[in-house]
């Protein structure tokens, strides 16, 4: 995996802090393995293998545009045992990722080791374009004589 090093732009650059975090932060790790995929069109799910971890030792928050996903593993008091071999990663994990926009979680599934968390982006209908209808006639801009006949009452005959 390639690292890049950006302090040269941070010195050259004034406003950009938020955007050289962003690729700062991008670097992500290894655990849990995970999916990103585009469902539909506005539809995306996460896939994460945390095979060994219940519903209650899994924790999804999502804060603005940011999608936290946590897992601590609870360890069973008194129960010590002695392994000749620990390959099953039992560790506790944290994962961000960065949401656009008008994304959000519409729900999550733990099955056979696999999460699954559904986003949709829900975007709202005075932000999405609209086509506005040109008008045809005469008179398209009332002059200020037109607008004073027009507020006059008119007298009953």
């Amino acid at each position: 995996m390639r690292t890049f090093d950006f302090t040269p732009l941070y010195r050259s650059t004034v406003g950009f802090d938020r955007l050289f975090d962003m690729l700062d932060s991008s670097i992500r790790p290894d655990w849990p393995p995970y999916d990103i995929e585009k469902v539909g069109e506005d539809e995306y799910r996460i896939s994460m293998a945390v095979a060994g971890f219940s519903e209650e030792e899994i924790e999804l928050t999502q804060e603005g545009n940011t999608l936290l996903v946590s897992g601590a593993k609870r360890q069973a008091e008194g129960n010590k045992q002695e392994y000749l071999h620990r390959g099953i990663a039992n560790r506790s994990f944290k994962q961000t990722f960065s949401l656009a926009d008008h994304v959000r979680v519409a729900g999550a599934s733990l099955e056979n080791g696999l999460l699954a968390i559904s986003l949709v982006r829900e975007v709202p209908e005075q932000l999405k374009p609209r086509r506005i209808a040109i008008g045809t006639g005469s008179g398209t801009v009332a002059t200020d004589d037109q607008k004073q006949i027009a507020e006059t009452p008119k007298l009953a005959a």
